[in-house]
């Protein structure tokens, strides 16, 4: 039952910026894209960036321009900057990183 370990997540008002980091306990198998997600109330969870198989970062139309996904090899972490903050940011933020999912960490836009 390990999990992907997260941090970054807070509150913050519209226009800030967060940076979501990601560790994982080790390395599985897993179908799962490797990146991150989000959920809001009501709504399926949402893929929003990820690292395609050539090593390219992709992002969901609603984040291109304002978020930034990374990875630091040296460190074995993963990140997401998150910049231009807006209230519909609002929701849960999962990574998922060497076939873990983290637990997830609220990220919070409100003035």
């Amino acid at each position: 039952q390990a999990q992907a370990v997260e941090s970054g997540g807070g509150l913050v008002q519209p226009g800030g910026s967060l940076r979501l980091s990601c560790t994982a306990p080790g390395s599985i198998f897993s179908s799962y894209v490797t990146g991150w997600y989000r959920q809001a109330p009501g709504v399926q969870r949402e893929l929003i960036a990820h690292i395609t198989s050539n090593g390219s970062p992709n992002y969901a139309d609603s984040v291109k321009g304002r978020f930034t996904i990374s990875l630091d090899n040296a460190k074995n972490t993963m990140y997401l900057q998150m910049n231009g903050l807006k209230p519909e940011d609002t929701a849960v933020y999962y990574c998922h990183y060497h076939g873990y999912w983290g637990r997830g960490t609220q990220v919070t836009v409100s003035s």
